[in-house]
This record gives C-alpha cells, structure tokens and sequence, in this order.
C-alpha cells in the first residue's frame, strides 16, 4: 500500500521479533533459520546485540518515537492526520466549511478479517462474543466493506442522510477517499481497530476522547475511553494464550484444498478463453481489435472540448470507483438491457473485466466535483456545444458521434490512491485524448501513457484557475506528428479557439514511454511484438 505515502515500496529491516513472529504463524525452525541466514548474509538483519553500522540511505528523516500519539486519518485522504486530541475540534471544522448539513449520529457495525486465522484467534480468546455483543459480526474475508460492500443502508437513514445529514465512517483499513466506503458518507476517517470500536460505542465523532465520556455504564457512571482502553501487558498476555502456531499451520495447510464452490468450477479446455457474449462479468474489448502491424503515431488533438475541469486530488476512486453500482446511471442500464437484476447489479470493482462497465463506470463517484456543473456534486457534465447536462459517459458517446475530440482538466495529485489502470483505461474508453493537470500521481501518469493518453502539467506557477480556463474552450494541442520528433519532457504548447495559447511539460518521461505512446499503448505494443 505504499503509493499511499508516494512511494514504490517500503522495507522494514528484519530483527529477532519478527523471526519469533514467523516462528509464531507456524514457520518451521528450519524455515526461520535459513531466513535469519539470507538476510544475515546480505547484511540486511539487524541484531541489536550487535554493534550497528547501518545501512547508507541518501536522505534520513528522524522520528522521536516519545511524540508518536493515538492518530485517526480524514476525512478524505490517508495522509490528513488528525490526533486523536484533537478530532473532536478538526470535525467541526469540517463542518464549518459552508455546507449547511447538521449532524445526526448512527452507527452500523461489521468485522472483515483478512485472514481465517485472525477469526480462530478472536474466538479462541473469547473476543469475539463480546464484539458479537456490539455488532462487530463476521461479514466476510478480504475487501467487504472498506471498498463499499457493506450493503444498503436502512431507507429511513438514507432518506435522512439524502436530506443533509452529515454521516461518518470509520474503519481500520487503508483507504478512505471520497464514495469508497459507502456512497452516502461524506467523510471517512481510518483509525485503529480499538478506535472504531471506541467510536462505535460513542456514536460519534463529535468527541473529545481524554475528556467526554463514551457512554454510561450499567452502575450508571460515566464510561471514558481510558476506562476500556488495554494496556500492553494485556494485549501480550491475549497474544500470548490465544495466537497459537497451530491456527496458523491448520489453515494455510489445507488453503490448497479449496471449497466445494471452488472446487466444482467447470475449467475450459480450450487454449484460448472461450468469450461468452452473455456475460456480463467478462466481456472481450473492442478497443484491441483490428489491430494493424503499423503503429498509428502519436494522436492529433485539435479543438477538443473539456469532458471535465476537475479540481485537487482527484483520486483513481474519482476515475474509476469500486462501489455499488446505482440504478439509473449508464451502468445500471446496461445490466437491466441485458436482464440483470437490480439487486444483482454488485459493484463497478467485481465487473472490471467487462470494458463496457469500465467505460460507464468512468468518473461515476458520486462525490466527484466537475466545474462545469457550477456547485453541483456528481458524476455528470456539461455538454460545451448545447449546454445539456448528461452523464459523463452519456455526454462523452455525444462528443464520439460528433467526432470531437476531448480532454480533461485538472488539479494537483490527480490520479492519487490505489494504482488502478481501470482509471486509465476508463478514460481512454470514454474517448479522452489528453489530461492537462497542475499535477500527477507517479503511478498514474505511467497507467496514462500506458494506455496512449497523454499527460501534459501545467507550468510551475499555473493552473486552469489561474489561466481563466473555464472549460468552455475548444483545445489545441500542438505536438509533433512524428514520434522522432517528440522528447521525454519536452515542452508542449495548448491553444484555444479564442487565441490563448499556455505551454505545458509533457509528462512522458522516457524513450520506452515514447515507444509505448506511439503504438496507442502498451497493450498494441505488446500485440505488435508478439504477432
């Protein structure tokens, strides 16, 4: 998960605790020997009874681990840390910001291990009845509901919630942008398990956990959070007792075995997979047929309308969202036009593998701010040539049969969040030729010229905003005709119909990337040099 801090990877150096962890989960003494080894060998363990050289980095950032405090993460992004002192003030804040919502606090419970082992341990230890007592019931392994399958919500809440009320989630996964959790809630904060436990109790994030009380216990005193909160030696002693080796070899002994549902999957024969032209779950894209040996060179973009102005931060759950998909929008009607039920439309993240859902589900966040619509929140836009408001994809099929080329505008960090090549994909199904941003995720920008579409920054300094770009305009965009004539980074000139011109960089930043771009992608790329 390290693209949430920006990063490609992160290394923990190996010490005698995590060889005892190991040790703990099942690993034979054996294993854990040749292990400890290894990395002894490639200098990459580290024994505090020895003395320590270290490693040489080219920077070093010091944490004094005395300042370290109970922190939450919110409510849009995984970086907006807020100390657990200080979330009661930061929420109000939030709403502070001229949204007109009031608060009504509600509170629905789920667990989502992401192992069968962390179930036997919570049982085991007898934790579980007691989570069982607040709600936290088992809902299933892996992605459940921190990526927005945690069901509907009772109609009288969401009734409420339609009206302006301000509802919250709180979960301990690892991601909380805006419409993943559930559509309906505004905001989203990741804390620790203990902590949503301890916000579930409370109702609320409108708390100030050291000084207001959590609840009312049955002698009818007032509950605080230190009063529920474990110290470490409790913690350990559980560990101790209940994380057994056992649980860990029983279970991942057997993994192979499967289920019966698994087990009884009819597997093809055939070399190649057999499309099925009534799934609605696999479906084979158009986009890579017809297919020539030649490459097509980089693609003109002349007078383009503006799909989208889009501001700050826009994440790949912005692009291309992981949650349910919502009766009426083009998702939705295409199931229902090939007899998919409503309750068994699922979510845009289980139907990636159908191209027709990638490209309808493409910017269809429902929190998504476009400035076209002047204030309005959701996936829609304005067609430029009639003013008519459709939905994004909607308005983009108008563009296509036009023949108009498009492009989006942008803010900073937009495609930020989990590396999802959907959310390159998506826009180049839609027919988008260009992002013009003030600024790229790292992953992101490589998933654009992987897909043909090309990545222009704005200049140090500008922005739409600051260029008076309102999205209203026709663009131009000057770039060579001829691969060999075109440089990583080089500087790309945007015209409008109106005769403002602004230069931008082009963030292609290799002669690979330049090679993936002539040929449309890395996909024809790929075709071309295995045909």
């Amino acid at each position: 998960m390290t693209p949430e801090y920006g990063a490609t990877m992160g290394f923990f150096p190996v010490d005698q605790v995590a060889l005892d962890y190991l040790r703990l989960i099942g690993r034979s003494d054996e294993t854990v020997s040749m292990i400890e080894a290894y990395l002894r060998a490639n200098k990459m363990f580290v024994d505090c009874n020895e003395p320590q050289t270290g490693p040489v980095y080219s920077s070093d950032l010091e944490l004094d681990l005395t300042t370290v405090e109970p922190s939450v993460a919110g409510p849009k992004r995984p970086h907006d840390r807020v100390p657990l002192k200080e979330m009661k003030s930061d929420w109000h804040a939030c709403l502070g910001n001229d949204v007109g919502f009031k608060v009504k606090p509600w509170v629905k419970t789920s667990l989502a291990p992401g192992s069968l082992v962390v179930t036997k341990y919570l049982e085991h230890s007898g934790l579980q009845e007691y989570l069982n007592h607040q709600g936290f019931h088992l809902v299933g392994y892996g992605c459940t509901t921190c990526i927005g399958n945690s069901g509907d919500l009772d109609k009288s809440l969401s009734d409420a919630i339609v009206d302006n009320v301000v509802v919250v989630a709180v979960l301990s996964g690892n991601r909380n942008y805006e419409g993943r959790v559930h559509p309906l809630t505004r905001a989203n904060y990741l804390a620790s398990p203990s902590l949503v436990v301890a916000y579930a109790l409370a109702g609320t994030v409108d708390i100030d956990f050291e000084n207001e009380p959590i609840g009312i216990g049955k002698d009818g005193k007032e509950v605080y959070f230190k009063d529920v909160w474990p110290t470490n030696e409790e913690i350990e002693q559980v560990i101790k007792s209940n994380v057994l080796p056992k649980m860990f070899v029983d279970t991942y002994g057997s993994i192979m075995e499967g289920n019966d549902a698994w087990n009884n999957l009819v597997v093809p024969k055939e070399t190649l997979y057999p499309w099925d032209p009534k799934s609605t779950y696999i479906h084979k894209p158009a986009y890579l047929e017809n297919i020539t040996m030649t490459p097509p060179g980089p693609p003109s973009v002349k007078d383009a309308y503006c799909l989208l102005s889009l501001g700050d931060s826009i994440t790949t759950d912005h692009i291309s969202p992981s949650g349910v998909i919502k009766p009426g929008t083009p998702a939705a009607k295409y199931l229902l036009e090939r007899g998919v039920k409503p309750e068994n439309f699922t979510t845009y993240g289980s139907r990636r593998a159908n191209d027709e859902i990638v490209v309808r589900g493409a910017f269809a966040n429902i929190r998504i701010v476009n400035k076209l619509l002047e204030g309005e929140v959701g996936p829609k836009t304005i067609h430029v040539p009639t003013g008519e408001k459709h939905y994004v994809f909607d308005a983009a099929m108008k563009y296509k049969s036009e023949g108009h080329d498009m492009v989006i505008l942008a803010g900073d960090e937009y495609g930020a969040g989990s590396s999802r090549d959907s959310a390159a994909k998506g826009p180049l199904l839609l027919g988008v030729k260009a992002v013009i941003a003030k600024g790229f995720e790292r992953i992101h920008r490589s998933n654009l010229v992987g897909m043909g579409i090309i990545p222009l920054r704005f200049k140090v300094g500008e922005d739409a905003d600051s260029l008076n770009l309102s999205g209203h305009e026709r663009f131009t965009i000057d770039l060579p005709g001829k691969i060999t004539e075109i440089r990583p980074g080089q500087d790309v000139t945007v015209t409008t119909q109106n005769g403002k011109s602004f230069t931008c960089t082009l963030c292609i930043n290799t002669q690979v990337e330049l090679e993936y771009f002539n040929h449309g992608g890395i996909l024809p790329y790929l075709i071309r040099k295995l045909a």
